[in-house]
């Protein structure tokens, strides 16, 4: 992730007054004036304050581990971190003090204490504590087997040395010790337990200068002369980030007529419908909700599960109901000022989010981010400054708060979402195991949460290995046909991409004539075929789904159609020998069916002379 040198020192690190024992946005605290100490953040510093049902997790885990949970009741603040899952780095009283994450083989949460984590719990803990010699060399990373001792593989030891050392490790086979981190620590609690209205205080501030500067950035873009008598909207996904804006640009547009836009994909948190027509109702903000219905349920069977890498539910689901939204709510002129809740913190691919521009997904809609360069701490305190209610769900263990099935979910976020709302899961859940049992998965493979990728990455096959399951899916013939998803539209990876559902090809049949579009990557193993240019690219996965994106929407387009006719030529080929008679290459073979080998130069010859391409 590229940043300025200015964004990547706020984002990396975040500062903690001793004095006070606040967490510091900035680095001087407003209650003391003291400076705070910088503390380092694994990419990209997303920090947050731990939730009611965090605090609880990490209570429990503390309990169950080591028979102590001394951060209770104390302020705990959680970094989210690369992963298998879930995973966060736990600091409380401005020490690091070990990682939360989710394991998504046992389906259980699991903590990890670092050296100083470690020693802030050996003043209390009364399990699984493991006494060492202290050899005088370097012990992380080092394997032993203490006398009369020995513990579960895989559990959690707080170890200490008589010389005072203080460290972490992990049970193995056979009684051995794997020490994952060990050193002399002077880690302690300190004795301040601050509120949250002491934050606030610590951080008053830059929370002012947050909001001060949000504020400014909507009136210079709403008020400029062009825009000035626009309609003005704010995109309510009743999410924090959202709401944050909404009381922005409340705030800072008080004379003119702002609304509230809610796109409801059908598949959104009850909680949320209710939460987003609640805090409108109560602002006596004019609330417009635009439904997508049924839509998704009514797509689902021609291009089966949406994945993190095949997501045409955002296209039939979000931007339907948002084109709506902005056609009603445009000036004469066509245009309509949104205000949106996008921040860079978020994804990689919204890491250089400019102050405003044209939506590319929906024409007429030129969107202003106000919030972009906030990380989410930043947005939890100007929430709770403001004394603002927020979704409920957060409190429950929801980090976002969007689709319930969304397969940029965590798994995690789906055990919640199997205890909170039984009846939701249940239809999603049944309607995978259908899915999976037609292409010949099994049900692990929607129980592990394969399903939401259609390219597994290498963290997935890892763990797929593991536990000894399938992740290529059974070839399904029938009729040939194509289904697109809703046209054409920008890819968050840059340019523009169609989606597509192949039916009635084999895999090798596709592999078999890929080469006219230009060199593949193919791998039937994975199930996936890829066509790279400086143009276009082209993916095939076994399931059917095909993904073109190109950097213009004409360009897209017209890749989709030509790969569309290259694929119409295998079912409705007649062994006429014409393509084999135009190719320079003689790469064309009839012999068992249409195949086109690796000699091929794309020229298109083969398939400009192909009658049965024309006809899908």
């Amino acid at each position: 992730m590229k940043h300025s040198k200015k964004q990547r020192r706020t984002g990396e690190h975040i500062h903690w007054c001793m004095e006070c024992n606040t967490p510091l946005a900035d680095r001087i605290c407003c209650r003391c004036k003291g400076q705070g100490r910088r503390i380092q953040l694994t990419e990209p510093g997303d920090i947050r304050f731990a939730s009611e049902y965090e605090n609880q997790l990490l209570s429990g885990l503390l309990m169950e581990h080591f028979g102590t949970s001394p951060f209770d009741g104390r302020i705990i603040l959680l970094n989210k971190v690369p992963g298998d899952d879930r995973s966060d780095e736990v600091i409380v009283d401005g020490i690091k003090a070990g990682l939360m994450w989710f394991d998504p083989v046992t389906k259980k949460h699991r903590f990890r204490p670092t050296a100083d984590g470690a020693a802030l719990l050996l003043e209390t803990a009364t399990e699984n504590v493991v006494t060492i010699e202290d050899t005088g060399r370097h012990l992380s990373g080092k394997k032993v087997k203490p006398e009369n001792t020995a513990g579960i593989p895989e559990s959690p030891v707080l170890i200490r040395t008589e010389t005072g050392l203080a460290g972490a490790g992990e049970w193995q086979e056979s009684g051995i010790l794997k020490i994952q981190d060990i050193k002399r620590s002077g880690a302690q609690l300190l004795p301040e337990t601050p509120s949250m209205e002491d934050i606030i205080a610590a951080n008053i501030d830059h929370i002012r200068r947050l909001g001060k500067d949000g504020m400014n950035i909507i009136r210079g873009i709403a008020n400029q002369k062009q825009y000035r008598k626009m309609p003005v909207q704010v995109s309510f996904s009743g999410g924090k980030d959202s709401l944050v804006v909404l009381d922005l640009a409340l705030s800072a547009l008080k004379k003119r007529d702002v609304k509230a836009v809610f796109v409801n994909t059908g598949l959104e948190f009850p909680d949320t419908v209710e939460f987003v027509r609640k805090h409108c109702r109560e602002r006596k903000v004019p609330l417009t909700e635009e439904s997508a219905g049924n839509a998704f349920w009514e797509n689902i069977d021609s291009f089966g599960p949406p994945g993190k890498d095949f997501r045409w539910c955002c296209k039939v689901c979000k931007l339907a109901p948002a084109a709506k939204a902005v056609e009603n709510c445009s000036s004469s002129n066509g245009t309509c000022l949104t205000i949106d809740g996008k921040r860079r913190y978020e994804s990689f691919s919204r890491s250089s989010t400019p102050a405003s521009e044209m939506n590319p997904f929906v024409p007429g809609q030129l969107n202003i981010f106000p919030i972009r360069n906030w990380r989410a701490i930043e947005v939890w305190l100007y929430i709770h400054w403001r004394k603002l209610d927020y979704n409920p769900l957060y409190d429950t263990g929801f980090e976002r708060v969007g689709c319930y099935l969304c397969p940029a979910s965590m798994q995690a976020e789906y055990e919640i979402v199997k205890k909170k709302y039984p009846q939701m899961y249940q239809q999603w859940n049944s309607y995978l195991k259908n899915w999976a049992t037609e292409h010949s998965l099994p049900e692990e493979y929607i129980d592990h949460g394969f399903w939401r990728w259609q390219s597994h990455p290498p963290k997935m096959l890892k763990l797929a290995e593991k536990l000894g399951i399938k992740t290529k899916p059974a070839e399904r013939k029938g009729r040939f046909e194509i289904h697109s998803v809703s046209g054409t539209s920008p890819c968050t990876a840059g340019g523009y991409s169609v989606e597509a559902n192949v039916t009635g090809l084999t895999f090798s049949e596709v592999e078999g004539v890929m080469y006219v579009m230009g060199s593949i990557t193919s791998s039937e193993e994975l199930g996936v075929i890829a066509v790279n240019t400086d143009e276009f690219s082209i993916t095939y996965y076994s399931t059917g789904s095909l993904k073109v994106r190109a950097g213009s929407r004409e360009s897209a387009e017209e890749i989709f159609n030509t790969t569309a006719a290259n694929l119409a030529r295998i079912r409705n080929c007649t062994l006429c020998g014409l393509c084999t008679k135009v190719c320079p290459a003689d790469c064309i073979s009839l012999d068992q069916g249409l195949r086109i080998d690796e000699s091929c130069n794309a020229c298109g010859r083969c398939l400009d002379s192909c009658v049965a391409a024309r006809y899908r």
